[in-house]
């Protein structure tokens, strides 16, 4: 005789079981190119030309170390590219597939990444000791809309469109895995749009998003301790069960407007003597 629980125990390994082999069967489809194909037509490619794989299968291939010029990859499946230290700047990857793509060292600054797919992409090379060094760099990148989930510790997020990404834990038992929650601590946000972001339990320790925009962004249960908001616009944003020990909030904006300090943890006093 089954109890409740177990048969909600069951159901969670079924949804799991599902998931992984839809993973599998997506991962094992041939791919449209080799990577020698994409490397020649890259190499072929003249000055001011833009070389073209849109709407392709590209999954699983090792493009570690390659120069995109600029390529278009806008719809591409590309779940579990290597594309370790690649240079993917102002590459066109809108409505991309990037799920566990391998991003050590890569370059995606100024690269077009609205509406994404980005869930356990690898960053880094040694889980146990991250190095600043194998962090990707997303500078100025377009990540509009975008789903994201997975570590991007140390990562350059400064000048990016973040506006209404998703950070927050995904599918229906709220996490992937064993990983719980977005790590972006030490990551660098400075002067980037935030605006509606859902940032719901992303680890941001000591992050640095001086000058950023996080109005009506959703901080709940948000590890913020030692971040640094200095010049941020807080306009709006919810911090419910936030942790804000040693939050830096030195002239930021909207800050009587901020949502949710009753419940949030190690609130400064001068944010409480505001509202």
């Amino acid at each position: 005789m089954t109890t409740p629980f177990s048969r909600i125990a069951l159901i969670v390994v079924i949804f799991a079981v599902v998931n992984s082999l839809a993973a599998i069967n997506q991962a094992t489809a041939a791919a449209d190119f080799t990577a020698r194909d994409i490397t020649e037509q890259l190499f072929r490619t003249g000055a001011g030309a833009q070389p073209d794989f849109k709407n392709h299968n590209l999954s699983d291939l090792d493009l570690s170390g390659v120069d995109f010029k600029r390529a278009n990859l806008a719809g591409s499946n590309l779940f579990g590219v290597d594309f370790t230290r690649a240079n993917l700047s102002d590459v066109d990857l809108s409505g991309a597939h990037l799920d566990r793509v391998i991003i050590i060292g890569a370059k995606l600054d100024g690269a077009q990444l609205p509406g994404v797919t980005m869930l356990r992409p690898t960053t880094i090379s040694n889980l146990d000791a991250p190095n600043r060094a194998d962090a990707p760099s997303f500078k100025r990148a377009n990540l509009t809309g975008s789903k994201l989930f997975g570590k991007f510790s140390y990562c350059d997020f400064s000048g990016a469109n973040l506006s209404g990404v998703s950070l927050a834990p995904t599918n229906a038992t709220g996490f992937i895995e064993n990983l719980w929650r977005s790590d972006l601590q030490g990551a660098n946000l400075d002067g980037a749009n935030l605006a509606g972001a859902n940032l719901t339990y992303v680890m941001l320790r000591f992050a640095s998003l001086q000058g950023a925009d996080l109005k009506g962004a959703i901080l709940a249960r948000t590890d913020l301790a030692g971040a640094n908001f200095e010049g941020a616009d807080l306009t709006g944003a919810d911090f419910t069960r936030a942790d804000l020990d040693g939050v830096i909030l030195t002239g930021a904006k909207g800050l009587e407007t901020v949502k949710g300090l009753a419940t949030a943890l190690n609130v400064p006093k001068a944010l409480l003597a505001i509202q």
